[in-house]
């Protein structure tokens, strides 16, 4: 906390204060017109980390804030800006990420003439996909504008939020402002929390279905505890951004697709299931018929109403999570119940030519160190990937929770420099489609510029895997490709030695071992593009 002087502050001194009171030292941003005067006399204890473009910018920004825990700050330019960062500002909604999006606005005076540059419905822009948007009514009012700002990110459920900021602010004089203490969690009703551990205590064979919101809470130690007490199978939740449950725990029951009717296909033997930090459920396609098995019951809890809200059937409990599944480890009764059947491991895959993205990620998993975590956007080898690239547990994985594409990339970047940050070692993966990779490219000049330990793994398929995958679910005939979803002739170590990075290409699976053993063990980031069937 800082003295306060005597003089009256600037509205520039008053926020840098209150972001050093906040904990917050790392700006990240890609500069503007209207955002220079912010930046004027940039002090040594604050970095600004630059991104070449506001999508990416907003990336970095939201990985490095689900690994610090704390809510990251962005500058974007005015409407031209806040547009190009849209894409990652919905994926960061998605995925209840604390962040402070600020963006320049022409200066006051200007306004009255529609100039150059300015932002006419500045706040309405970002909407719905922000928490809270302001543009003060006055200058003095920026730095409160700010805190308020940080306390409705951080509190669940966590999400970005929008200040616009006129550029002739900075300069005026205002007042500092005192950080308040806000409770970031919320606590379960005890009554209702009664009525989850009874229904948990009473079940035949109970389901525990996890979500993001298991990882983001830091319960998952309470979520082990929880499900080898009852012996219940623990699913991932469809689309889930984090890993939800040790994938190699004996009691892992595997991936629920977003789908209504193999869901319930899935969960017809169990008579209760216990939906945790996840909608219930989150479907991709339409579907017919009960969402759960015929007697089964479905409880859910989760920390944002509005996902309470709109649950299908079942009962729902606001509460942040580990509040919950901590209450419910002490009310739970031990009860002898038949442990499930573990589930089958994949069984290993030929060094085929060409190489199968099974086998990549087979000899992906065999080389990684234990302390690597893995950022995916590589929606066409998801299900591989959850097959051969078994996730350890608490932060150990991060994906986007939106169905966007142009997150991975920079968020790698985020959760990189966030990890330094906390001192954490390992390396940042970075499992990226051919397609994906192109929304965000920029990315690698900032992890080269800022020699982050990051591998960037191209899956390189010359196609947009996914939607030729998926086709057939919306009536194409087998075999036909929906237009547009070709990829050839993309070349991605050119993409990474021009913007810093060392790279290699690799279309021999024999080469494979080696060239991935090189590329997790250099010091500063690498890209090696996989050329896969």
């Amino acid at each position: 906390m800082h003295n306060h002087s005597k003089h009256l502050p600037t509205v520039r001194e008053a926020f840098l204060q209150l972001m050093r009171d906040l904990g917050i030292d790392t700006i990240f941003g890609n500069p503007g017109s209207t955002e220079l005067p912010m930046f004027r006399d940039f002090p040594q204890d604050f970095r600004y980390v630059l991104g070449l473009q506001e999508s990416v910018v907003v990336g970095m920004a939201d990985g490095y804030a689900q690994v610090t825990g704390n809510a990251a700050l962005v500058n974007l330019h005015s409407a031209a800006g806040v547009g190009h960062a849209m894409g990652n500002i919905f994926t960061a909604f998605k995925n209840q990420t604390p962040l402070i999006i600020t963006a320049g606005q022409q200066a006051r005076s200007m306004l009255p003439f529609d100039p150059f540059l300015f932002a006419a419905q500045s706040t309405e822009l970002p909407k719905p996909y922000v928490k809270w948007a302001c543009e003060p009514a006055r200058a003095e009012d920026v730095p409160l504008a700010l805190a308020r700002a940080y306390h409705m990110a951080m509190q669940a459920p966590c999400g970005p939020v929008f200040v616009s900021i006129p550029a002739d602010d900075w300069e005026k004089t205002t007042d500092w402002v005192v950080p308040r203490k806000v409770s970031r969690s919320i606590a379960p009703d005890p009554e209702v929390l009664q009525q989850v551990a009874q229904a948990l205590n009473n079940a035949q064979n109970p389901a525990i279905v996890a979500g993001t919101g298991v990882d983001r809470d830091g319960a998952m130690d309470w979520l082990v505890q929880l499900a080898e007490t009852h012996q219940a199978t623990v699913y991932t939740a469809p689309m889930s951004a984090r890993c939800s449950f040790p994938e190699g725990h004996r009691l892992f029951g595997g991936f629920l697709p977003a789908m209504r009717e193999p869901i319930v296909q899935r969960l017809q033997d169990h008579d209760l299931v216990l939906v945790l930090g996840a909608p219930a459920f989150l479907y991709h396609v339409e579907g017919h018929g009960p969402h759960i098995p015929p007697g089964a019951t479905l409880w859910q809890i989760v920390d944002d109403p509005q996902i309470a809200a709109w649950a299908p059937i079942g009962n729902s409990l606001v509460s942040s999570l580990h509040l919950a599944i901590k209450a419910l480890l002490e009310a739970s009764t031990t009860k002898k119940r038949v442990p499930p059947a573990v589930r089958p491991r994949a069984e290993p895959v030929p060094a085929d030519s060409p190489m199968s993205v099974a086998y990549t990620l087979q000899v992906l998993h065999e080389t990684r160190h234990e302390d690597d975590v893995v950022v995916e956007e590589a929606p066409g080898s998801r299900g591989v990937m959850q097959a051969r690239l078994p996730m350890a547990g608490a932060d150990s994985f991060y994906t986007m929770a939106s169905g966007g594409l142009g997150f991975g990339m920079p968020a790698a970047v985020g959760v990189a420099l966030g990890r330094q940050k906390r001192g954490l070692k390992g390396r940042t993966i970075a499992l990226i489609g051919d397609g994906s990779s192109m929304y965000s490219i920029q990315a690698l000049y900032t992890a080269a510029q800022l020699a982050l330990p990051i591998t960037f793994v191209i899956l390189n398929n010359r196609r947009y895997a996914a939607l030729q995958d998926f086709a057939p679910v919306f009536g194409f005939a087998a075999g036909e490709k929906p237009a547009g979803t070709d990829l050839p002739n993309l070349d991605f170590v050119l993409l990474a030695k021009g913007q810093g990075l060392q790279a290699s290409r690799v279309d021999n699976p024999l080469n494979l071992p080696e060239e991935l053993r090189i590329a997790l063990h250099a010091e500063g980031p690498r890209l090696i593009e996989l050329v896969v069937a």
